[in-house]
Formats: structure tokens, C-alpha cells, sequence
């Protein structure tokens, strides 16, 4: 077994493997490095064969997005960390050794994620992850150096190692034995909100989420789809209705997910009045597949849930009525937030 294995999911992605897999193989001695494709249609397999062969490959038999992708992968990859990285990530040096000093000596501790930084805008932190996760109340998601549209320069100000709620996707290290434990990812998401769900699932286990700001990535986000894209927003909205009925505490579950909805509702509302008419109309969808599948996640609820999930109650009117538009200053109004 190897004691750790990068793992790209690549999906008609030769540009992307052109670019950002030489700073992979630069820069991560001693970890095996994968890539997964989801059979892409383009020349990305051949590519990495004839360029890279030192690098290994395992096909999936269709594109399973990121879920099954790496569920997929995964099951012919033996070792004992897994790092999930996103194929237009650009690494840096050592940027392993910080993350494999704290799985050796944190044995809690199963999931990690980097500084997240912009690729196109270095001094900044990138939207996808920032400087770790956190969500609130209604399962809305944020991150230290991002808050919805609102991302911070890095200024050093999240350079610690703290305990989060979610460690991003985008680059996203799990010990292999708690991968297992957990079925990996839930495969009906297909992509987004995945990682959030998983971690959720690993809390409500005892296990342990943390940042580890000594190891930097660069990403550059939305290469395989982008921000304004209804596909994202009609899965962003569907997977986390779905993964609240799974992971929230029992007491105030269906109140939690009706208050949610409403404010999918005036998200709805507002995508109108910004004419984004097929944004409504991918929440509205979103809806109408959290209906067919709520029963099927009920089911897939544990005995236990964490009852503190949240750190704060709703970001939404933390950042639209308070107008507060950074972590610290959220932070400072909430102090149930570890760091």
C-alpha cells in the first residue's frame, strides 16, 4: 500500500492535464500520482501515456461525475491517503509534507484541505474553498476568505491550522480507511455539494475536519463548469435540500428544510428580477427532484447526528441585511465558530 496517492479526475480535460499536471509530478515525491478519467472523448488518455508515464491511469466506463467518478477510481487505488485533486489545480512545493505531518500525528483527524488561493488572482483566495468551510443553520455554505460573492486578499490572516466543518473538493485529502467506513461519496449528488455531505457524514461519526494553511494550491474553478451555469445552480440547490434530510439532527428537521425552501424560493425571485429566467427556472427543477427524492434520503439517515452542526444561524442575513461581507467580522458577532 502506498502511503499516498494523488488522484486526478479528469473529464475531456487534455488542456487542463497539459497545464497543471507537470507542477503535480514536480512537486509531489514520494505520492503515486492517478489520473481518473470519466471516458473523455478527447485525446486526454493518450496524452497522459505518451507525455507523463510515470503517472497512472484508471478508466471509468462513463462520465460519473465527481461522485462516482471517484467512488469508481478509487476502488483499484490502494493507499493509505487519498488526495483528491481537481485537474486544473496547480500545486506548489512541499505542498504535501504539512498535510502527511498532521494525518501522522492527529489520529482523528481524517479529512484536510489546503489554502485554496486563485490561480488567475494569486493574492486572493479561491471561491471554491478559501481557507476551509463552514455552513450555517439552512445549510448554506461558506468559507474563511470567501463569503457567497465577497473573497478576501490574502493577507496571512488564515494562516493557522483549525478545525473546520468541510474541507473543499477541489483539493481534498481523506485517510482511505474513512473513505471506506463512510461508501465514499453519494453518488446521486453527480457533482456538487458532495464533499460537504461526505464531511458531515465523517463529523457525525467523530471524525475530525481540519486546514492546514502550510500547504498552498492554486485553482483556477469552474473549468468543467462554470459559476453562471444553471446545471451548477440546479445542482447546488438540489444536493444540499438532499443533504440536509440526511445529516440534520431530527429534532427541527422538516421546519429547518421548509425555511430553506422558502429562501430557495427568494433566491428564485431574485434571479428573476436579474432576468437570469433559467436560474428560476433550475431552482424550480431543483425542487420538483428534492420531491422524488426525499423519501429515498430519509432513508439513508443515520441513528446519530451531531446536534451543533452550524456556527452560525443564517449567513444570508448575516451578509445581506447586517452587511457583514467577511469571516472576521462574522467571527466577532459569532464566537461558536472553533478556531
Amino acid at each position: 500500500m502506498d502511503k499516498i496517492a494523488v488522484v486526478i479526475l479528469n473529464w475531456n480535460g487534455v488542456k487542463l492535464l497539459e497545464q497543471f499536471l507537470p507542477s503535480v509530478i514536480q512537486f509531489s515525491e514520494g505520492a503515486t500520482i492517478y489520473v481518473a478519467d470519466n471516458d473523455s472523448t478527447d485525446n486526454s488518455v493518450e496524452f497522459v501515456q505518451q507525455n507523463f508515464p510515470t503517472v497512472k491511469i484508471v478508466k471509468n466506463t462513463g462520465n460519473y461525475g465527481f461522485a462516482k467518478g471517484y467512488n469508481d477510481a478509487l476502488k483499484h487505488i490502494d493507499a493509505e491517503i487519498y488526495a483528491l485533486v481537481n485537474s486544473d489545480i496547480e500545486v506548489t512545493e512541499n505542498w504535501l509534507k504539512p498535510i502527511l505531518e498532521t494525518f501522522d500525528s492527529e489520529k482523528q483527524t481524517a479529512i484536510i484541505q489546503p489554502k485554496i488561493l486563485d490561480f488567475k488572482n494569486k493574492e486572493y483566495f479561491e471561491y471554491a474553498g478559501g481557507a476551509g468551510g463552514f455552513i450555517d443553520k439552512y445549510g448554506f455554505p461558506f468559507c474563511r476568505g470567501r463569503i457567497f460573492d465577497t473573497i478576501e486578499k490574502d493577507n496571512g490572516q488564515y494562516n493557522d491550522n483549525c478545525e473546520l466543518f468541510w474541507a473543499s473538493g477541489a483539493c481534498f485529502f481523506i485517510r482511505k480507511e474513512v473513505y471506506d467506513e463512510l461508501g465514499g461519496f453519494d453518488e446521486s449528488f453527480f457533482a456538487h455539494q458532495e464533499e460537504i455531505d461526505l464531511c458531515w457524514r465523517a463529523a457525525n461519526e467523530g471524525h475530525i475536519i481540519k486546514y492546514n494553511s502550510k500547504s498552498v494550491v492554486y485553482h483556477v474553478g469552474g473549468a468543467t463548469l462554470q459559476q453562471g451555469n444553471p446545471r451548477k445552480t440546479f445542482l447546488n440547490f438540489r444536493n444540499s435540500l438532499l443533504m440536509l434530510v440526511k445529516n440534520l439532527p431530527t429534532k427541527g428537521l422538516f421546519f429547518v428544510i421548509f425555511f430553506r425552501m422558502v429562501l430557495d424560493g427568494i433566491a428564485g425571485i431574485r434571479f428573476l428580477t436579474q432576468g437570469k429566467f433559467s436560474h428560476t427556472f433550475a431552482i424550480l427543477k431543483a425542487h420538483l427532484s428534492f420531491y422524488c427524492l426525499s423519501l429515498k434520503y430519509l432513508k439513508k439517515r443515520k441513528d446519530f447526528q451531531i446536534q451543533q452542526y452550524y456556527t452560525v444561524k443564517s449567513i444570508v442575513y448575516l451578509y445581506y441585511i447586517k452587511k457583514l461581507l467577511v469571516f472576521k467580522e462574522i467571527f466577532n458577532s459569532n464566537q461558536n465558530i472553533k478556531n
